[in-house]
């Protein structure tokens, strides 16, 4: 089924912001995370974007894999912000296509391809040198509707519970957004 943006969604062109403090992709409050860039795109899309530091690389002067991979899975699950929908990765499938060197910015782009009952379907590419630069990393991903729940049973308490009592309806609904 095609899929259809939430009447609610952010608006193309608006900024994401992250869905919680914490988190390793987006969080503004880890030092060493990927402090990742989100914004609405048109239809079901984003456009994402991060700056590989050297605290983020594998080989000497390279970024490391698993921090490209992180680096779309947080891009791709962000979309499901736009579907208004808590939703967790059940699959991602990366291709790693050329070498992305430390001080690089990573231009992500992400939309949703589909969605079959609690199945999200997703693809996402990430390119050096600019937003219509070469391809650097590519990533299709299958996410799963979940509810909040999901992460009360398995979350560590003390933070589950500080998001839970966050004063901020909106804030609250983020935090749980796209963690596994």
């Amino acid at each position: 089924m095609k899929p259809v943006r939430h009447p609610d969604a952010p608006a193309p062109g608006e900024l994401l912001g992250a869905h919680y403090g914490q988190c390793f992709g987006c969080g503004g409050d880890q030092p060493h995370g990927l402090h990742l860039q989100a914004r609405a795109g048109e239809g079901v899309s984003i456009t994402a974007e991060f700056v590989v530091r050297p605290a983020h690389q594998g080989a000497p002067g390279l970024a490391h894999g698993g921090v490209l991979a992180t680096a779309l899975d947080e891009t791709l699950g962000s979309l499901n912000w736009l579907l208004r929908t808590i939703a967790v990765t059940g699959r991602l499938e990366t291709d790693f296509l050329r070498p992305v060197p430390v001080d690089t910015t990573l231009y992500l782009e992400a939309e949703v391809t589909a969605v079959a009952g609690r199945k999200i379907y997703s693809t996402a590419t990430g390119r050096i040198g600019g937003p219509d630069g070469p391809v650097a990393v590519r990533a299709d991903a299958l996410f799963i509707e979940v509810k909040v729940e999901h992460f009360v049973r398995n979350g560590r308490e003390e933070e589950i519970r500080a998001a839970m009592d966050d004063p901020d309806q909106l804030r609250r609904a983020r935090a749980f957004e796209v963690n596994p």
